[in-house]
């Protein structure tokens, strides 16, 4: 029976789990005694169940004919038609919101943009602060498994760095996976391996909020959007939790997770056998989380002698931890902003420019984590081949070292790192463009724009002065929609879809 299940077609069995998860808000719902809710969840679910079986039915012994595509059209198909089902039960439970809200709510809880049109958290219950939370779990994890499955056979997703291709979506890469193993067998091999790892480290952050003395759902949403990158709260973040600081500081650990798959996997022949610490992506993130904290500090201990305000080691201390915190936060694209970043903003008089944490924002975590951005591994490539120029400029007739792997990063893995570098960019000037047309401001677009691409929703709030998305008009609010699926498929995957190589059969 299960065999049969997993032979369906992939956004079927996407379809599936959705409408099973939503059984645990109308648990949560029925003990809280919230019937309208508990009603409306668990009809979607026995509805949309029973849609899916009968679909099931229809397409079972259906085998595609290029599987490599049929998986990729699925995953686009999963950001953008799943939301339409997820968002019905949200919308009959809310009430007294627009259907358009709910499917934008959801877009941005799939994508683990973590963007919201609901301002004030007290207007939604538990059980729907838990349904937006598990749906931006759900997406960590669907992204975590489709990476390595999907994407990384096909040299996307920022593993063309690695190999070094100068093509993405090509014919050879589809008939690497089809060698290789068929990708429905992909999927579920990494499924069963990953799921243990991602649930136990869900589990262990909610139990140690927990014990720091967060209430359980506060506990079990921050746990569960911090795995998934997401900053999905029902407190309106950690600024809003009982377990302060040290609730912040445990937060900041699991943040590791978002900087390189090597913390939770070690399935890449290239990079698999070199030591943590030695991993680029770490390094580079450990370098962004200490240069920037410092510079922030030193400019804010400027600040404070030039204001002539009294000096005290915790005041310090708070403004420090305050940076160290939100920047690894942003730089992972979770958007957590730390009880003391208003401490870091306000210690030396000076306000901290939002530039810096849409910066963070754009460079993102790692390739084939939950992280969105630029990823650290492409910035490393980028910085490896600056660095060899910079040399040849010294010594034009020097001999690069390093290793053939390095040496390929500093040469292929650059070009198609640059290549989406340029991607990316005119992504941004066309989706400012298409916010300018709906009537948004240069500034806010800018801040809307980065935050929708980076899939860091927070950051509107944070970066844009109190920017609020449920200001937006409707054109608006599809377009940052778009722009979030866009954001985490990234262009190379959607120009691969656009490949007539990828069409030939």
């Amino acid at each position: 029976m299960l065999a049969r299940i997993l032979s369906l077609p992939l956004i079927l069995i996407l379809t599936g789990i959705g409408a099973l998860a939503m059984f645990v808000p109308a648990g949560v719902a029925t003990a809280t005694r919230d019937w309208d809710t508990a009603r409306a969840f668990f009809y979607g679910a026995l509805i949309f169940l029973t849609f899916t079986a009968m679909i099931g039915v229809v397409t079972a012994g259906h085998s595609p004919k290029n599987p490599a595509r049929s998986h990729l059209l699925a995953l686009l198909a999963a950001f953008t038609a799943l939301p339409l089902m997820l968002a019905v039960p949200f919308y009959e439970s809310v009430g007294n919101t627009r259907y358009l809200n709910a499917y934008f709510e959801m877009v941005s809880s799939l994508t683990t943009t973590g963007a919201t049109v609901f301002d004030d958290p007290m207007r939604l219950s538990d059980a729907e602060h838990l349904w937006r939370a598990l749906v931006g779990w759900m997406g960590g994890f669907l992204i975590w498994v489709t990476a390595i499955a999907i994407l990384a056979p096909l040299n996307l997703g920022g593993f063309e760095v690695l190999s070094g291709a100068r093509s993405v979506g090509s014919g050879s890469g589809i008939d690497q996976i089809t060698r290789i193993a068929d990708p429905a067998l992909r999927l579920q091999r990494y499924a069963a391996a990953l799921l243990p790892i991602y649930g136990a480290l869900t589990l262990g952050l909610w139990v140690g909020l927990l014990i720091l003395g967060d209430s359980p759902l506060v506990a079990l949403c921050h746990a569960m959007s911090t795995l998934a990158t997401s900053g999905i709260s029902p407190v309106g973040g950690t600024t809003g939790s009982e377990s302060g600081v040290g609730g912040e500081f445990l937060i900041f650990l699991f943040f590791a997770f978002a900087l390189s798959r090597k913390t939770f996997a070690r399935d890449n022949a290239e990079f698999g056998r070199t030591r943590l610490a030695g991993d680029p992506e770490i390094r580079m993130g450990v370098f962004c989380a200490v240069a920037v904290p410092a510079l922030l500090f030193l400019r804010h201990w400027a600040g404070a002698l030039e204001v002539d305000a009294a000096e005290s080691f915790w005041q310090g201390m708070q403004a420090l931890w305050g940076s160290i915190f939100t920047v690894l936060s942003f730089l992972s694209t979770t958007g957590f902003e730390s009880g003391d970043w208003e401490a870091a903003r306000s210690w030396s008089g000076l306000a901290t420019p939002g530039l810096i944490l849409m910066g963070l924002a754009l460079i993102g975590g790692g390739v084939a984590t939950t992280a969105g951005g630029v990823k650290l591994l492409r910035i490393y490539a980028l910085y490896k081949h600056g660095a060899r120029e910079l040399e040849r400029l010294v010594h034009p007739n020097s001999v690069g070292g390093s290793g053939q792997t390095e040496r390929s990063l500093r040469r292929q893995g650059a070009y198609v790192a640059w290549i989406f570098f340029m991607l990316f960019a005119i992504s941004i000037a066309a989706v400012m463009l298409a916010l300018s047309l709906a009537g948004i401001g240069f500034d806010d677009a800018v801040v809307l724009t980065i935050a929708a691409l980076s899939t860091t929703g927070p950051l509107a709030g944070v970066a844009g002065d109190g920017l609020s998305y449920a200001a937006l008009s409707d054109p608006a609010k599809l377009i940052l929609a778009a722009s979030m699926v866009l954001g985490r498929l990234e262009t190379l995957a959607i120009i691969a879809l656009l490949n007539p190589e990828f069409w030939r059969g």
